[in-house]
C-alpha cells in the first residue's frame, strides 16, 4: 500500500524576519479591519487549508466559481472566497495598491495586493452557490445584510496567523496534521466533519466508517462560524473531549478547524472534501443533508437529503478523497444497540431523539436517556443550556408614547423581583436616553442606534442569566427584528405590543407631547409625523384602555409561565 501524499503544502506566510519588516511597512498602508468570517477565511488561505488559492478571488476566478465551481484556470473550487468591503472603504482603493488586513484588535495579519475591485451580482451568487436567493438561508441573509457591497481580490502575503486563546493544543495547521500522520505512519485517514455535539449515534457512525475504510479517524469539528442557533464551540469542544476516550487512542485523533461554514449543502460538501485533502486525509464522511441550513421560506428543505453525496461522488476523483457514505444510525430497543436505519431487523422497535426533541428536553429539564448520549455530554449541555426557568430572557415592550409601556414594565419588574431567583433590570426608554444615548436626536438613524444599544445591553443581561425589561417606543420592524436576533442568540425574546389606540394615548398626553407634535413644534413624532410599524406577530398584545396596570402585568406573567420562563 502506498502512503498518501503527506508532503508539506504551500503556505502564504513569509519568514519571521520578513514579517517584522513588513509589519513596519504595513503601518502606513490603508487598513481593513476583518470581520469574524474574513478572519476564518484568511487563516485557511495563509496556512494552506484553502490551497491552491493564493489569496482572495479575482473577478475572473469569482465568476468561474459562481458559474461552474471552477477557477479561471479550470481548477475545481466550489466556494467564493472574497474580501467584501464597504463602498466607503472601496472608494479609496484601486487595483495595484496594497492594503493591510487587521484583526479586530488592530493587529496586522497580512497584506493584500489588490488586483481586482468590483460590485458583484449578489442575487446571482445566492442562486448559483446556495440554490436560491432566499433570506431564510443564513449565508444568503449574510450576503445581503452583512457582507460589504464591493469585493476586492488579489494575492495575500501572510505576516502572522490569527491568535487563538482557546484550545490551543487542539488547533493544527494542514502541515502540522500532515506531519502528525507521517510520524505515526497512518496510511488512510477518514475525516469526520461536525458542527454538533457527538452523541452515541455519531460515535457508532464514525466507528463503522473507520472500520469499513480500514482507516484511522480524524474527528475534525468546525469551530469558526456555523449556523446561527448552533451550540457554541466552547461547549461543543468540551463535549468532544469528554467522549474522546471512548475511541481507541492509537487510531483516533481530534483537531479543530477554524472554518466559517456557509451551509451550502452540495457545494459545501465538495469544499469540505478539498479542505480535508489539504489536511492530509484520504477519506471523508459525507452526511445525509450535509451542511444543510434547514428549511427555506416555504418550509421545505433547501437541499435534498442525498444531493451532497451525489455531487461529491461526481467530483470524487478530482477532489482526491474517497467518500464514505453517512449511515443514518438508529437505536434498536430489543437489541440494545445501534443499526443503520435500512438494516433494522423486522419487527424491532426503533428509538430516536431529534435535535428539536433534544433541545426541548434540555429546555424543560427532562431526562435524556443514556442510549442516546453519553452522561458526560449531557452534563456539558446542561451547563450551557439550563432549563428555561433558569435562563436569562428579555421582555421587550413596544408601543406609542403614552400607551402604558413604562407603567406595565415597572409593575412587571416588581412582580418578577418579588418572585426572586434572577436579577431584573429595567431599561426604560427615557432612562436609557438619559444615561446611554444622551447625545442622540430623534431622526430614524438615531432612533435605530438607541434601540440597538438597548438590545445590546439586554443581550448581555440575558446571556448572563438575568431578566431584561425594555420599554422603548421602537417604531420600526427591522430594528425590532435586529434586536430579537441579538437576544435570541442567548435566550428568549418576548415581544409585548402595548396596542393602546393613538386616540387614547393622545387623550392621556401626560407630558403634553402630542399637543406639541400637532402644533408642529416636535418634528418626527411617532404616530403623528413619523410612522409606527405595528408588530405582525408579537408574543403578546395588550391594550391598556380602561384596564388597570396590574391586570396587564399579570397577562405578561401568564405568558412567561406558559413559555416556561418562570414558574408560578
Amino acid at each position: 500500500m502506498t502512503l498518501p501524499n503527506l508532503a508539506p503544502i504551500p503556505e502564504l506566510y513569509v519568514s519571521h524576519e520578513s514579517a517584522l519588516k513588513l509589519k513596519v511597512e504595513a503601518a502606513t498602508l490603508p487598513s481593513w479591519d476583518l470581520t469574524a468570517r474574513q478572519i476564518c477565511d484568511l487563516e485557511l488561505l495563509m496556512n494552506g487549508g484553502f490551497s491552491p488559492l493564493k489569496g482572495f478571488l479575482s473577478e475572473a476566478d469569482y465568476n468561474g466559481v459562481v458559474d461552474n465551481m471552477r477557477l479561471a484556470d479550470g481548477t475545481l473550487w466550489p466556494m467564493p472566497i472574497t474580501l467584501d468591503v464597504s463602498e466607503k472603504f472601496a472608494e479609496g482603493i484601486a487595483p495595484g495598491q496594497d492594503i493591510a488586513l487587521r484583526d479586530q484588535e488592530g493587529v496586522i495579519l497580512a497584506i493584500l495586493s489588490v488586483t481586482d475591485k468590483w460590485e458583484p451580482n449578489k442575487a446571482k451568487e445566492a442562486e448559483n452557490v446556495f440554490g436560491a436567493d432566499d433570506l431564510a438561508h443564513p449565508a444568503v441573509n449574510y450576503l445581503h445584510h452583512t457582507a460589504g457591497k464591493i469585493y476586492l481580490g488579489g494575492p495575500v502575503t501572510g505576516i502572522q496567523q490569527p491568535v487563538h486563546y482557546d484550545f490551543k493544543a487542539r488547533r493544527d495547521t494542514p502541515n502540522e496534521l500532515r506531519a502528525y500522520f507521517r510520524k505515526l505512519g497512518w496510511r488512510k485517514i477518514v475525516a469526520f466533519q461536525t458542527r454538533n455535539p457527538l452523541h452515541r449515534a455519531h460515535q457508532e457512525l464514525t466507528f463503522r466508517a473507520a472500520r469499513e475504510a480500514e482507516a484511522n479517524l480524524l474527528i475534525h469539528p468546525v469551530v469558526g462560524m456555523t449556523k446561527p442557533g448552533d451550540v457554541d464551540h466552547f461547549t461543543r469542544v468540551r463535549c468532544y473531549e469528554a467522549v474522546l476516550d471512548k475511541y481507541p487512542q492509537s487510531t483516533t485523533t481530534m483537531s479543530l478547524l477554524n472554518l466559517a461554514m456557509r451551509m451550502a449543502g452540495p457545494r459545501e460538501a465538495v469544499w469540505h472534501g478539498l479542505i480535508r485533502k489539504n489536511h492530509g486525509c484520504t477519506h471523508f464522511i459525507v452526511g445525509r443533508d450535509h451542511a444543510g441550513p434547514g428549511k427555506n421560506s416555504e418550509g421545505k428543505d433547501f437541499y435534498g437529503p442525498y444531493d451532497a453525496q451525489d455531487l461529491f461522488k461526481q467530483y470524487e476523483a478530482e477532489i482526491g478523497l474517497t467518500m464514505v457514505d453517512f449511515k443514518h444510525m438508529v437505536y434498536v430497543q430489543e437489541r440494545a444497540s445501534y443499526f443503520p436505519a435500512n438494516e433494522v431487523p423486522e419487527g424491532c422497535t426503533v428509538l430516536d431523539i431529534s435535535g428539536t426533541e433534544l433541545r426541548r428536553r434540555l429546555r424543560e429539564g427532562l431526562d435524556i436517556p443514556e442510549w442516546f448520549s453519553f452522561p458526560e455530554v449531557v452534563s456539558e449541555l446542561r451547563r450551557t443550556s439550563p432549563p428555561r426557568a433558569k435562563q436569562g430572557f428579555t421582555v421587550f415592550f413596544t408601543g406609542l408614547s403614552g400607551s402604558g409601556k413604562s407603567t406595565i414594565a415597572n409593575a412587571l419588574m416588581v412582580k418578577l423581583m418579588e418572585m426572586g431567583g434572577r436579577p431584573v433590570t429595567l431599561l426604560d426608554g427615557d432612562v436609557v436616553r438619559k444615561h446611554l444615548s444622551s447625545e442622540l436626536g430623534f431622526s430614524k438613524e438615531h432612533r435605530d442606534i438607541n434601540i440597538k444599544r438597548i438590545g445590546y445591553v439586554a443581550s448581555e443581561i440575558t446571556k448572563n442569566g438575568g431578566i431584561a425589561i425594555c420599554a422603548p417606543i421602537a417604531p420600526y420592524t427591522a430594528t425590532r427584528r435586529a434586536v430579537r436576533e441579538m437576544i435570541e442568540a442567548y435566550g428568549a425574546f418576548v415581544e409585548v405590543h402595548v396596542a393602546t389606540p393613538i386616540e387614547e394615548c393622545e387623550a392621556r398626553d401626560r407630558k403634553g407631547l402630542y399637543k406639541l407634535a400637532r402644533e408642529g413644534k416636535i418634528k418626527e413624532f411617532t404616530g403623528i409625523s413619523d410612522p409606527y410599524e405595528v408588530p405582525g406577530n408579537p408574543e403578546l398584545a395588550v391594550d391598556t384602555t380602561g384596564v388597570d396596570v396590574d391586570h396587564c402585568a399579570h397577562q405578561v406573567i401568564l405568558k412567561l409561565e406558559s413559555m416556561g420562563l418562570i414558574k408560578g
